[in-house]
């Protein structure tokens, strides 16, 4: 049984597959339309979403299956405090594969311990969010015609947003990409997905708190929220929700080919006029949601014909450690889960450097 918590659980062949088969979809779709017939997608949304709980839900109805689920915590027994291993343990014998978003980082990890069916991340606090992932490689392909020898520029919350991490891990892999990283200080992309998924590979990057220095270098802007939710400090949100705002006049500073991207929603980080210029894809980037989506669900039940054959990784020799140390993350899964174990792998044995399993924090 596979499951989709990190982007990186996907080979570089088996997201190209995935792009095909979505491809497919788009030119065929009465080919498709009865593939997940008497299939059931479990909809374990904890936080709010329009897109990414939508396009599920359209995904796997438009390939003949069903949908049940909740669209917030509160209404569900997460209200009384019921965890999210007995939520899952009790909903996986219900349905065929689960889509969960929480706001605690690393319960999706949770949630395949306890599940009998695929577990796919639809986004995990400030941590990951493989699907939207692969939406923007799916719109990447499609508006530049490849994934390689590309600059990337990613604006705005790189701090907390999951959508820039797990696309910063997946174009890693990618042979002549390079990463203009835009944000103010407090922003920054955190150290360890900076060092992991860019320096120690030597991928050049480039740091900048300035959109107009760097917004003609680049093929790829990747426009993010400021996200409120994730502020402890209403005042520290106020005082940089507004620090890039990308407007008409700036995209006249841009190259002619360049795309702009956005997960979406937006608030005000894009100026509407910019929606009618022809390099704006954040719309169509959206609607590729649904069909790259669709593939998922067929690939994790096992019903892509001639699927790319699964390769599990080499046994890893990573050392994980129990109850030696606590996680100090409050956004992490371990701070409200039941009886979870503190549990932290070695990521770097020269400095004997430990980071949490779930959240990826280092030990303090």
């Amino acid at each position: 049984m596979r499951n989709l918590i990190n982007i990186l659980d996907l080979s570089v062949e088996e997201i190209d597959r995935l792009i095909e088969v979505a491809d497919d979809i788009i030119q065929n779709p009465q080919n498709y339309n009865e593939v997940a017939r008497h299939k059931i997608l479990a909809t374990l949304f904890y936080e709010p979403s329009t897109r990414t709980r939508l396009s599920f839900e359209s995904a796997m109805l438009s390939l003949g299956g069903n949908v049940l689920g909740f669209s917030e915590a509160a209404s569900s027994s997460a209200a009384k405090g019921e965890s999210v291993a007995d939520t899952v343990t009790m909903v996986s014998g219900y349905s065929d594969i689960i889509a969960m978003r929480h706001p605690k980082e690393g319960a999706p990890i949770v949630a395949a311990q306890h599940s009998t069916v695929p577990i796919i991340n639809a986004g995990d606090g400030g941590h990951y969010h493989p699907t939207q992932t692969l939406t923007d490689l799916m719109t990447i392909r499609h508006e530049k015609g490849r994934l390689n020898n590309l600059t990337v520029g990613l604006c705005g919350d790189l701090k907390f947003g999951r959508t820039v991490h797990s696309l910063i891990g997946a174009m890693s892999r990618y042979e002549g990409v390079k990463f203009v990283l835009i944000s103010p200080e407090e922003l920054k992309l955190p150290g360890f997905v900076r060092r992991e998924y860019i320096a120690n590979k030597g991928i050049p990057y480039v740091q900048s708190e300035s959109l107009e220095d760097v917004i003609g270098d680049l093929d790829i802007l990747y426009m993010t929220r400021i996200q409120r939710e994730r502020f402890v400090s209403d005042d520290e949100y106020l005082r940089l929700k507004d620090t890039y705002i990308l407007t008409a006049e700036k995209m006249k500073l841009a190259r002619p080919d360049m795309i702009v991207m956005h997960p979406l929603p937006r608030v005000n980080e894009i100026s509407v006029a910019v929606d009618s210029d022809p390099r704006a894809c954040y719309f169509k980037q959206a609607r590729y949601g649904k069909f790259i989506r669709m593939a998922l669900i067929m690939k994790l039940l096992g019903l892509i014909e001639n699927d790319v054959p699964y390769v599990p990784a080499a046994d890893s020799e990573t050392e994980i450690v129990y109850d030696k140390f606590v996680c100090r993350n409050t956004r992490c899964i371990t701070s409200a889960e039941q009886e979870l174990r503190q549990a932290f792998k070695l990521t770097d044995k020269e400095n004997g450097i430990y980071r949490c399993v779930y959240c990826e924090t280092r030990q303090s």
